[in-house]
């Protein structure tokens, strides 16, 4: 299951109505996949929601340390991957985040995001979290 930035902070929001699934699936995940982007937009996203940076920070840290979360670092090649994929699908609005986790997505066979984002079905996987 890839951790996409809204799935995590309907994991991280305990009043969030999604939390409970979220929890669930994260739970229940045979495998969980992320990467930097994520992470920083998490960061970002945190602090526009006014999520306390101390426990935004914590939660990215306790993913980058839980040996069950691989976490994928974009190096230069990927990222130029997924620009180009983003300039090849000028009719979506995804993100360069979302074009990482395609990408990475597809390479791992990974079919389930812990999101909230339709882009993912877009792409052809699974939301297993409802808007």
């Amino acid at each position: 299951m890839l951790l996409d930035t809204s799935g995590l902070m309907c994991l991280f929001d305990r009043r969030d109505f999604r939390h409970t699934d979220a929890q669930t699936f994260y739970d229940t995940a045979p495998a969980r996949l992320t990467h930097n982007y994520v992470l920083a937009e998490f960061v970002a996203l945190a602090h526009v929601r006014g999520v306390p940076r101390v426990a935004a920070l914590n939660l990215v840290a306790d993913l980058q340390d839980d040996v069950e979360v691989e976490v994928v670092w974009a190096d230069e090649a990927l990222h130029r991957e997924a620009l180009e994929l983003l300039r090849a699908r000028p009719d979506k609005d995804w993100s360069l985040c979302d074009a990482v986790s395609i990408i990475l997505m597809q390479r791992s066979r990974v079919a389930d995001a812990l999101t909230t984002d339709h882009h993912f079905e877009q792409a052809g996987f699974r939301r297993l979290l409802p808007q």
